[in-house]
């Protein structure tokens, strides 16, 4: 497996957003309706140094800047450090400058989940990553990294994930002026977690891996398999392919290589004589079908397929069906590594490629002391039985104002008393409100099947309690949090009260440091926000 434990060197950043983006307020984009655009000036939240400390006004919650503090500090492998630009290129700082007249722009429309979508001037050779870049600007979200622009081709029912670098004009204008293709603006935690976790994208049954003198590579070493052209990785395994001009399905054993994706016309066999060529990816894109069942008749809803980039019919669309999430995630994976290659590695480490901040000392739990800040003068306990006792009594002081500090209503009534509670966590960008249990398994499908991406509902049948929905080993789980009445007091459990917490903040926040009864911690927060 990639070591992930080593630290990245000599990492820089660049862009190529052009000069300067402007923005039209339009919940449904049309520009038309403005005279007078306002021009918004952008800076790198990677140099600004009170970027971190600005309130996000729409993805709102101090915990998501502990997430994103996280993940910018984890450290990234550097495998190949030829590939690492040797200067900073002020990417930013050049979006406001003036537009001159040999500026070549375009207006694009970007949606959200609620199909609002909000019309932006760009340069014409804008990539994805500039225009997520730049609505994490407007939006006052913290850049995680996962924010990704999406290819949606409403007519055919396809999406797919724009990579960072493709040129998001190129991708408009491939299937032709009349394709109805929308651009859609959300987290997808699962981008380029195949880097840091790969076995949990290739299981072992389908994946094979020779060198150039056939000899076996290690497991750990798939990722570079991909990367380097001297290696020759091999996905195999069955798949139900659509039949040319009819609606039946049916399953075939294909073998994926660097040449292109071959099915076997005798069983499992590999042999030249038997593998029939199916579809190469230098002109073509892995798109995700979605409603596979519904549109095309398909035996599950696990589909994808390979289409011309310049083309739009769905005559040529190439249909396969995989048996479950984890097949069809593997294959899509492996397509996308085959075509890109190194400019996914190098697409992958580049929000991580700035100029490093000033060493912090490390503390040690065992520099730690007890302090008796009671008195006139301080003191350090040093009896061990005096320090548990006094911090024992400090968390129980906490809790019981934790348990009244919204409480300002002047009523200890049950109905009252949760009513402040219920405020707080409605604010939080991990909570839904009325949101159906199919809608909360979409929403996390969309944002990224990996361990650790959730969120919070009210329940659909069970009224005044709460849903955890969790995402684990690419399967999402409910957990239900039930309401406890201690003599007037509320709390909340999801283990049958065996943990109490005054408020689902507090819930949430638990269970993102320890993973007690679930089957993993608390790691992504499902987030839905307003252009």
């Amino acid at each position: 497996m990639i070591d992930m434990n080593k630290t990245l060197e000599k990492i820089h950043t660049s862009g190529s957003l052009g000069q300067k983006a402007e923005i039209f307020q339009s919940e449904r984009g049309d520009v038309s309706d403005f005279t007078s655009p306002t021009l918004i000036p952008l800076e790198d939240p990677l140099l600004t140094p009170n970027a971190q400390k600005t309130r996000p006004k729409l993805c709102k919650g101090s915990r998501s800047i502990k997430e994103g503090e996280e993940s910018l500090s984890s450290p990234v492998p550097n495998h190949f450090p030829e590939l690492l630009p040797s200067t900073l290129s002020p990417f930013i700082s050049e979006c406001l400058l003036p537009w001159t007249k040999s500026s070549t722009t375009q207006v694009i429309k970007v949606y959200n989940e609620d199909n609002t979508s909000k019309a932006v001037e760009v340069p014409t050779d804008v990539t994805a990553r500039d225009v997520c870049q730049l609505f994490v600007l407007k939006n006052q979200c913290i850049d995680e990294h996962s924010w990704t622009l999406f290819d949606h081709l409403t007519h055919l029912g396809l999406e797919r994930t724009i990579e960072d670098h493709e040129s998001v004009m190129e991708v408009l204008s491939g299937g032709g002026m009349d394709t109805e293709s929308r651009l859609y603006f959300r987290k997808n935690y699962a981008k380029y977690e195949f880097f840091r976790k790969p076995l949990d994208f290739f299981p072992d049954h389908m994946v094979s891996i020779s060198t150039e003198t056939n000899g076996m590579a290690d497991q750990s070493e798939l990722i570079e398999t991909f990367l380097k052209s001297s290696t020759c990785p091999e996905i195999h395994g069955y798949l139900h392919a659509k039949e040319q001009s009819r609606k039946s399905w049916k399953k075939f054993y294909f073998v994926l290589r660097r040449s292109g994706l071959y099915f076997s016309s005798k069983g499992t066999s590999k042999e030249p004589r038997h593998l029939q060529f199916f579809a190469e990816f230098s002109d073509s894109d892995v798109y995700t079908v979605l409603s596979a069942k519904k549109l095309h008749g398909a035996p599950t809803e696990f589909a994808f397929c390979i289409k011309p980039t310049k083309s739009s019919s769905a005559r040529d669309l190439k249909l396969l069906c995989a048996d479950d999430e984890q097949t069809k995630t593997c294959w899509i994976t492996a397509m996308r590594l085959l075509k890109f290659g190194m400019q996914l590695y190098k697409n992958f480490i580049q929000p991580h490629q700035k100029q490093k901040a000033s060493p912090m000392r490390s503390i040690s739990e065992n520099s730690l002391v007890a302090m008796d800040f009671s008195g006139q003068k301080t003191r350090v306990i040093e009896n061990p039985s005096e320090a548990l006792s006094v911090a024992v009594e400090e968390g129980l002081s906490w809790r019981r104002k934790s348990c009244h500090r919204l409480s300002g209503h002047g009523s200890t009534s049950t109905a009252q008393s949760s009513i402040p509670n219920i405020a707080v966590h409605m604010a939080q960008p991990w909570f839904h409100s009325k949101l159906s249990r199919e809608e909360a398994q979409r929403l996390i499908a969309q944002q990224g099947l990996i361990d650790g991406v959730f969120l919070l509902r009210e329940s659909q049948s069970n009224p005044k309690t709460f849903v955890l929905s969790l995402c684990h080993l690419q399967k999402i789980k409910h957990f239900q949090i039930l309401p406890v009445d201690d003599e007037g007091e509320l709390f909340y459990s999801l283990d049958d009260d065996h943990t109490r917490f005054t408020d689902l903040i507090q819930l949430v926040e638990f269970y993102q440091l320890n993973r007690g009864v679930l089957p993993c911690k608390l790691k992504h927060q499902c987030t839905r926000i307003a252009l």
